[in-house]
């Protein structure tokens, strides 16, 4: 862990300092992982606002938990998971799943997401954030987070045809912003 001008402390000296009340520590760990925490929290969220209250949320739960941290895994990785699982549960009460009939769950993901990887990063983040709580939480834990369907329908309280069928439908939506866009900007 590189702490820009704190060279000489080490990650597990942060993470004692941390949980020892240390507010320099607190402050340095704070300064290191918000800028990316704070780009998951908006992958998440529906605007900037709910992304720092997300972030808010999340480092609080790193700090009352860091001594539950046990060495094993990146630290970076443990943090992360954290916020990821701090923007869901921040989403769950909102999230509009519906239950997809059985007939339905073999539907085919779209294959032609060639339009979503031509997009600019922050243009993407923006796009995505327009979806649905539903859709934007299930395509950034498949898409972006790399969850398989199993694992999202365990983590939301779904099937994992559902999980699949909000997924089609959040690339769907996309597809047809970019398009939408493509339009508006006279490109073809």
């Amino acid at each position: 862990m590189a702490l820009a001008d704190n060279q000489n402390i080490t990650e597990s000296d942060l993470i004692k300092g941390c949980i020892e009340g240390d507010r320099r520590m607190q402050e340095l760990l704070y300064q290191h992982f918000s800028p990316k925490m704070y780009a998951v929290c908006l992958r998440y969220a529906g605007n900037a606002d709910d992304a720092q209250d997300i972030l808010q949320d999340g480092f609080v739960k790193v700090f009352r938990n860091l001594a539950r941290f046990r060495g094993e895994g990146s630290f970076e990785g443990w943090v992360r998971r954290i916020f990821v699982n701090t923007a869901i549960e921040h989403y769950r009460k909102q999230m509009n799943l519906y239950p997809v009939p059985e007939s339905q769950e073999n539907i085919s993901e779209d294959k032609d997401i060639s339009a979503l990887d031509r997009l600019d990063l922050k243009d993407l983040v923006k796009l995505i954030q327009q979806l649905s709580p539903g859709y934007r939480t299930v395509f950034n834990l498949y898409a972006v987070e790399g969850y398989t369907h199993k694992e999202i329908g365990e983590l939301l309280g779904i099937s994992e045809g559902t999980s699949k069928s909000q997924l089609a439908r959040a690339r769907g939506i996309l597809k047809n912003m970019i398009d939408q866009r493509k339009k508006t900007e006279g490109r073809p």
